[in-house]
């Protein structure tokens, strides 16, 4: 694609990469096949190629509107497009950069900055946050119903007695996940540790940056991951720690592009660097000892209750797309001795995305039923997946149990 960017932009960081990204691209529109929000709507502007046009469009010196904005707000962020572009083109860092530059020429209404606004605070307060949940769960049984499929009932908590061992992970917290599903870092501790492999907890972290990123606030994201980075790196340095762990893939896609936030940034773009080759999903570390061990695949297996449990696994888009992981997590199910069945359009978004269910709530949940209906069809006893986010997402439309994978082997 030919282009002709702002001088003064193309002199950027920024620039030189947004130009590099649009020339990659050949417009032949196989992207718009596989994107949800295109799918739904029919418009060429709510596909990729159609933002692609509307970013280059922007970053030549067209003036932006609301219109603009509106259609790059749409997109999911899903990141099918990356996985069907036969081009490579690196759809998800030009949106971040449209997006950024987009936001910083058109004004959103006051409706829209008071909910980003009041999403950040509330999720990066885990006292705010536990406490409007405890209240949510509280009054549940009065509550409408609609309010109450969006509000998790109260989860126990897991007994779990720490060892030490020689293997060393960091296991990072989540914003949200401790308050509302507990039992999933308890879980991946539990798993690990009959892995003989340690999990250290840095209580400091309070979240992995992604939700500031996503809405619109770009140094306050900056200012929470530069924290994360000198924390972990301060521990990674005091223990022999292999690798950094998380249980939400949409969390563990957003630490994998740390350096994309920090290419520019003398001071963090190698520690970025360091902190994102160490990150690795639970599945990558369990997937490797179980195809070599089988004392291991024993002390998972003989602790696991599979019998007439059918499986539907969900794959989070920031799993199968984002990191690229396909076909991850459903051998290791398999192995361990579950029975997993297919359903149609599984590389296709739930709707969760983060806070799009919140920010696009109509075209989430349009998308949420669609997903619903193909695995209410492959007539599973639960649904597996391997992200917060769309765990809560599925679950606020089905009574059918759905869990996060980890949990399944308990």
């Amino acid at each position: 694609m030919k282009t002709n960017l702002i001088n003064d932009f193309l002199q950027t960081p920024n620039g030189i990469e947004a130009n590099r990204i649009l020339r990659s691209c050949v417009h032949c529109g196989f992207c718009n096949a596989t994107c949800p929000t295109y799918q739904l709507l029919g418009d060429e502007l709510d596909g990729p190629r159609g933002r692609i046009y509307l970013i280059k469009q922007t970053l030549e010196g067209k003036i932006p509107s609301r219109q603009t904005q509106l259609h790059l707000d749409r997109c999911l962020t899903c990141r099918n497009c990356e996985s069907t572009c036969p081009s490579g083109v690196n759809y998800s860092q030009l949106l971040n950069i449209g997006r950024a530059v987009v936001n910083g020429k058109v004004s959103r209404k006051l409706s829209q900055r008071l909910l980003q606004f009041s999403l950040r605070k509330l999720f990066l307060s885990r006292f705010i946050f536990s406490l409007l949940l405890k209240t949510g769960q509280l009054f549940k049984p009065v509550l409408p119903t609609e309010l109450k499929q969006s509000i998790p009932n109260k989860q126990e908590k897991l007994n779990f007695k720490k060892k030490t061992h020689d293997r060393k992970i960091l296991l990072i917290k989540g914003c949200v996940q401790p308050a509302l599903k507990p039992q999933i870092d308890t879980a991946a501790k539990i798993i690990f540790d009959r892995l003989n492999i340690e999990c250290i907890e840095p209580d400091a972290t309070k979240c992995c940056g992604s939700l500031s990123h996503h809405l619109n606030a770009e140094d306050e994201a900056k200012t929470i991951i530069k924290k994360n980075i000198n924390h972990w790196l301060n521990i990674i340095e005091q223990q022999s720690i292999e690798a950094i762990c998380m249980t939400a893939s949409g969390c563990g896609v957003a630490i994998k592009e740390y350096p994309q936030l920090f290419a520019d940034d003398k001071n963090y773009a190698d520690k970025a660097k360091k902190i994102s080759a160490l990150y690795k999903e639970p599945a990558e570390i369990i997937a490797i000892i179980i195809k070599t061990d089988q004392q291991a695949l024993r002390r998972l297996t003989d602790n696991c209750h599979t019998t007439n449990q059918t499986i539907a696994f969900h794959p989070p888009c920031t799993l199968q797309h984002g990191m690229q992981h396909k076909n991850l997590i459903e051998p290791i199910l398999e192995k361990i001795g579950f029975t997993l069945v297919p359903f149609n359009d599984s590389h296709l978004c739930c709707g969760s995305a983060g806070t799009y269910s919140m920010t696009q709530k109509k075209i989430s949940q349009q998308l949420l039923s669609n997903k619903l209906h193909h695995i209410n069809k492959a007539k599973p006893n639960i649904v597996a997946t391997a992200n917060i986010g769309c765990q809560l997402h599925l679950q606020s439309g089905t009574d059918m149990p759905v869990k996060h994978w980890l949990e399944l082997l308990l």
